[in-house]
């Protein structure tokens, strides 16, 4: 049986279990915006491609990784549930 100086210790974690979910969540939504910038090579090195110009790696992926640091932040100063038992 564990004593209750063992559960206080236990119990003190900088963040709550439901904040380390969040932080995992807002990783992949980071990784999905990466993702996102991936690709527009072009095919022969010596021909330019406006592939890379398009709106996936110019305007949506940046946002996608803007909106992950921004998820990351809220997740940090999130306050954890009270959940004494």
């Amino acid at each position: 049986m564990a004593t209750k100086n063992e559960n206080k210790e236990k119990l003190n974690f900088a963040l709550g279990r439901e904040n380390y979910k969040l932080l995992a969540i807002g990783f992949a939504i980071i990784v999905i915006g990466f993702l996102l910038m991936l690709g527009g090579k072009s095919e022969d090195p010596n021909v330019f491609s406006e592939k890379i110009f398009s709106f996936r790696r110019i305007t949506l992926a940046p946002v996608v990784v803007l909106a992950g640091f921004i998820f990351e932040i809220w997740a940090i100063m999130k306050k954890p549930k009270n959940t004494d038992k």
